[in-house]
């Protein structure tokens, strides 16, 4: 037999309005009550109806998240932490790994409230006008059709740069990926240049092209930064997989770091720490831009703001092992 919040409200002792406040965690309601009815519910094992709840509250609760990539751990890292943001929230989250059109098609089956959307993604959203919108990429002067989430890219290279500079460091190598449209890795590449002029050590400027994002094009670019004139003292990994494999292929070289050659990457992600060499890097915390992605989207939602806006966001320096003095 189905339990119902009149069932909940009888063995409670409450009103049935009590029991619906609770439910819903009104402020109206003292924590002492909201604690027995929850507790009661549970006992009961009260299922709330959610068709009639959106039907009241013409909200499903569910926001949309299409992954762009299954193979970069730092995507899956702040996935991951988009999905335990949402569980501090009354909101649930589908996750796509679908090609973007039936992604889409997915979550209008399911009427999501929102969607989450990564730059790179290409997602059709003109299909969706009428659902709110966050996208996580970057921000382009008089380009804003939806409330977008900027983790800075700019200012976290300059972040690298600038330490490496401050410990003695001139030949500072950029191994990323160059040839591309994808304007987040293109933001990367222009703060190092820009970075470089600022610091006065232009005439340094050193580009490798990793020719990708993942562990195997960091390890095979190794043989074109060692074959420079004269060979840098200092990278910058493009990401979290490029770091990755240039640490192992310096270290086949024989090649001491810090003390031979200092590196620093980008992505701020736990697993930097756990590398084989501990990784000093720059970008903002994966945990909150999680929570700040989460908040802008359920906001979107609950306020019903129609402008777009931007965020750019604070990017931070975590120095470890990875880096030292150039002597």
């Amino acid at each position: 037999m189905t339990v119902t919040i009149k069932d909940v409200a009888k063995v409670a002792n409450v009103s049935y309005s009590t029991v619906s406040k609770a439910l819903n965690n009104s402020p109206l309601v003292k924590e002492a009550t909201k604690k027995k009815v929850l507790k009661v519910a549970k006992e009961l094992g009260y299922e709330p109806n959610l068709a009639a709840k959106q039907l009241v509250s013409k909200r499903t609760e569910v926001i949309g998240l299409v992954w762009p990539t299954i193979e970069r751990i730092v995507l899956a890292t702040l996935v991951t932490n988009i999905s335990n943001a949402f569980k501090q929230t009354p909101y649930s989250m589908i996750l796509s790994v679908d090609t973007p059109e039936t992604a889409m098609e997915t979550f209008r089956k399911f009427s999501v409230d929102g969607i989450i959307a990564f730059a790179e993604s290409d997602l059709p959203l003109e299909s969706f006008a009428n659902i709110p919108v966050v996208n996580y990429g970057v921000y382009k002067q008089g380009d804003v059709s939806y409330p977008t989430i900027d983790a800075n890219h700019e200012k976290a290279i300059e972040l690298a740069v600038d330490h490496l500079h401050r410990q003695g460091h001139k030949h500072i190598v950029y191994a990323g990926l160059l040839d591309t449209t994808d304007p987040l890795q293109i933001e990367k590449v222009e703060s190092y240049r820009k970075a470089m002029k600022k610091f006065s050590i232009e005439n340094c400027i050193h580009e490798v092209d990793t020719k990708g994002l993942d562990w195997q094009d960091g390890y095979h670019a190794v043989d074109k930064i060692l074959q420079s004139d004269p060979i840098p003292t200092a990278i910058i990994g493009g990401s979290y997989d490029i770091s990755g494999g240039i640490v192992r292929a310096l270290q086949e070289r024989e090649i001491s770091i810090p003390e031979e050659m200092s590196i620093v990457s980008y992505d701020n992600i736990p697993q930097m720490e756990t590398m084989e060499v501990p990784m000093t890097c720059v970008g903002v915390p994966v945990n909150e831009l999680a929570k700040e992605i989460v908040s802008s989207i359920i906001d979107l939602i609950e306020e019903k703001e129609e402008d777009a806006w931007i965020k750019k966001l604070t990017p931070v320096l975590t120095v470890r092992e990875s880096t030292a003095f150039n002597k």
